[in-house]
């Protein structure tokens, strides 16, 4: 019976190497009788971030940030930690075509709960009364200087 070939992948495993290309160096070293190591060492390095920008649906005059939402992606979860992270001060709260929606068909975590374990305020359907009457803190108001003129669209 007539074996089948090695791949590369399968040669380098074979000797400890992760592919072919590394068994035929570490065989060119060992002609050459070059001392080395393999992978014996690690070095920690940061990828560099991406700066991103999030537009909010709707700013309220007394500070609050109003997002609308009929699906709300893991993207959009994920966006929104992130804008939560790096400006804690900022008041977004969440409007769902319907809060009781699965984040997914896996889960059984609704908008609503995964709202409430992340510090959002929601609602579905429409924005509530109180959060129109609320009024205005220092604090949201300081934060919303964080925000940056988008100039292509009109405020009402």
């Amino acid at each position: 019976m007539k074996r089948k070939a090695l791949s590369k992948a399968q040669v380098g495993a074979k000797y400890g190497f992760r592919s072919g290309l590394e068994v035929k160096v570490a065989q060119e070293l060992d002609a050459l009788e070059v001392p080395y190591s393999y992978e014996q060492y690690k070095l920690k390095y940061e990828v560099p971030a991406r700066v991103a920008t999030y537009t909010p649906d709707y700013v309220l005059p007394n500070g609050i940030i109003i997002e609308t939402k009929g699906r709300f992606l893991t993207a959009d979860r994920q966006k929104h930690l992130l804008v939560k992270k790096d400006h804690p001060g900022i008041d977004i709260r969440f409007v769902f075509s319907n809060a009781n929606t699965r984040i997914s068909k896996q889960s059984k975590t609704t908008y609503a709960v995964w709202c409430m374990s992340h510090g959002f305020l929601f609602a579905s359907k429409s924005i509530p009364t109180d959060w129109l009457e609320e009024a205005p803190t220092a604090a949201r108001m300081e934060a919303l200087k964080s925000l940056i003129p988008v100039t292509k669209k009109a405020s009402k």
